[in-house]
Formats: C-alpha cells, sequence, structure tokens
C-alpha cells in the first residue's frame, strides 16, 4: 500500500496540510527594562499574520503547532557620539521563542532573535517609542514566521 503526504506551501509558507490550528500564546516580558505595551503589540502582531497569511486557525491553546515566547531584552543606547553627547540612540528588542510542530518535529525550534532601529538622540524616547516598538514588532513577526513556517 503506498501513501502520499502533502504539505500546504503557498508563497513560501510550509504547513503540514493536517494542520489546521495554531496557538499562539502571550510572550511573557522578562527583559530588565519594561515597556507594558510591547507584549500585547507583539503578540498581536503575530497573531494577525498567522490570520492573514496562513489557513491556519488561531487558538488558545494545544494547537496543531504552536509559539510562546518571552521578550528578553528592551534596551535603550547610545550608539553615535558627537562632541560632548550622543548624536543617536538605538532601541533594541530581543526575544526567544519556542516553535512546536506536532505533524514534523523536525520542524520544532527554539530562536532568538533581536531587532534594533537608530533614532536621533534629540528626540525624547516617549516621542518616537510607539513608532519604533511597531517598527521592530514587524520585523520581529516576520522573523518568526521564516523560522516556523516559512519554506525560504
Amino acid at each position: 500500500m503506498l501513501s502520499c503526504t502533502i504539505k500546504y506551501s503557498a508563497v513560501g509558507v510550509d504547513i503540514p496540510v493536517e494542520a489546521k490550528t495554531i496557538a499562539i500564546k502571550p510572550f511573557v516580558n522578562n527583559a530588565s527594562l519594561v515597556n507594558l505595551k510591547l507584549s500585547n503589540a507583539l503578540t498581536t502582531q503575530l497573531i494577525d499574520k498567522f490570520t492573514n497569511s496562513t489557513r491556519l486557525s488561531v487558538v488558545n491553546s494545544k494547537g496543531d503547532l504552536s509559539i510562546e515566547g518571552e521578550i528578553t531584552n528592551y534596551a535603550i543606547s547610545s550608539v553615535a557620539v558627537g562632541a560632548e553627547m550622543a548624536t543617536m540612540n538605538r532601541l533594541t528588542i530581543g526575544i526567544r521563542i519556542s516553535y512546536i510542530n506536532k505533524y514534523d518535529e523536525e520542524k520544532s525550534c527554539d530562536k532568538t532573535f533581536s531587532r534594533y532601529v537608530d533614532f536621533d538622540s534629540k528626540l525624547n524616547i516617549s516621542q518616537v517609542e510607539d513608532a519604533l516598538v511597531s517598527e521592530l514588532c514587524d520585523a520581529l513577526v516576520d522573523d518568526i514566521f521564516s523560522a516556523t513556517v516559512g519554506n525560504w
């Protein structure tokens, strides 16, 4: 008797045909400097990415695929120094994720990601923080998506 396995693959997405759901748990914020909006923003953007880019339904637990993660770093630092003061600052966000694919254990993984964006030190972080966090979350969500179901 012959058997055949088909994988769903469209536009660089590799999801087992049997998989119907993905559980995405809220990111735990374990960074020493905490942005109160970051966990929700990152989790929401990740859910939106999977909802809009795959056929999977997002569930709270026991998904065919699952992602959970933590925010490990949230830091603001000076990166370019001019005469007597910093001219550029950098916002860095680091995360760790655990991905489980119950249909293909070889695809399961633990990964870390870090992204940063530089901004003019003349700006107060409170003026630009929401926009910078959104930009970094977009990049981190793309990294997570590519590392889990991306087929590049």
